[in-house]
């Protein structure tokens, strides 16, 4: 779904609008940026949706996929997502096949056993 359509429906449900539907849903999204830059605390708590907070990502060690040099990541800011509980809930009831080859090809169907010399020796 896209912001357009979020105005949409808002505005077919509410009689508003999209215009003054479009600033609504643009100021409320202009909120929570602010908040998360702003405040103290950089997080922000919508009951019964979730939870948005800026978090530190530890800096690594990685290498290039390409050339497969070694290479130092920086540490960085990132926001995270953590959903509410209602959320949770409402995903766990989805059905995993409706999400097609994502489902069958999860780590959990692929997996397979190699034994610890085959490990070892391509090391």
């Amino acid at each position: 779904m896209t912001k357009k359509e979020i105005v949409k429906q808002i505005a077919e449900e509410t009689g508003l609008t999209q215009t003054q539907t479009k600033e609504i849903v643009q100021r409320t999204f202009d909120l929570i940026i602010q908040t998360l830059v702003v405040s103290e605390e950089h997080r922000i708590e919508l009951r019964n949706f979730g939870v948005f907070e800026v978090k530190l990502r530890r800096g690594r060690h990685a290498r290039n996929p390409k050339t497969r040099q070694p290479v130092v990541v920086p540490p960085k800011l990132v926001v995270t997502f953590k959903p509410g509980k209602k959320m949770e809930e409402l995903i766990s009831q989805l059905d995993i096949a409706d999400f097609g080859a994502e489902a069958r090809g999860s780590a959990v169907e692929t997996t397979e056993t190699v034994p610890a010399e085959v490990v070892l020796s391509s090391s």
